[in-house]
């Protein structure tokens, strides 16, 4: 179902309550592949190596920790049972973690879903500054040499996700980029 559904652009998020609902936002946030900005200091915290950066590895407890409440965010959309179907989802090779850690310790990551040329990025966390970011801009490296030409990021969450150069394009438009994108054969 969830494959389904994001091939159609539908993407689910549970409630407080861990009641799972589907969403299609008629205004889509995307990160344009070609577009993808790094800051300087960021571009410096990358080149540093502070962070180990791996793949797949820690994928369940990624999700776990983007599903622990931050300051802003008391409440998380990523439920017990949302966890144990995308963890079935990464066995089967449709979704994928990037992880940062730091004296082996797991410091900061995010995860989506991957079908054709279409990466569907979830949800990211940090434990230590730049950790996230650090993911992303590893996310994207990977993508561009894996042949992916869409990173959906659902929603513009925070004016940090614009330095990035992320944009919002209609449905119509996420529709017509999601058709082409699942046409493309990409690897992860």
């Amino acid at each position: 179902m969830l494959i389904a559904a994001y091939s159609q652009g539908i993407f689910p998020m549970a409630d407080e309550d861990g009641a799972i609902a589907w969403y299609e936002p008629r205004i889509r946030a995307i990160i344009p592949l070609d577009g993808f900005v790094v800051p300087r200091r960021l571009a410096r915290t990358v080149r540093s190596g502070r962070f180990e950066v791996r793949y797949d590895t820690a994928f369940r407890d990624v999700m776990q920790a983007c599903a622990e409440p931050a300051p802003g965010r008391e409440q998380t959309w990523i439920s017990d049972e949302m966890i144990a179907a995308y963890t079935v989802l990464q066995r089967l090779g449709f979704a994928h973690s990037v992880e940062c850690w730091r004296d082996n310790q797991l410091v900061g990551g995010l995860y989506g879903v991957a079908l054709g040329g279409l990466f569907a990025g979830e949800s990211m966390f940090h434990c230590e500054r730049d950790a996230s970011k650090v993911a992303l801009v590893h996310l994207v490296e990977r993508l561009h040499a894996g042949g992916f030409v869409l990173l959906d990021s659902q929603y513009i969450v925070g004016d940090h996700m614009l330095q990035f150069g992320t944009i919002e394009i209609s449905r119509n438009e996420y529709h017509r980029r999601l058709r082409a994108a699942l046409r493309v054969t990409a690897r992860f």
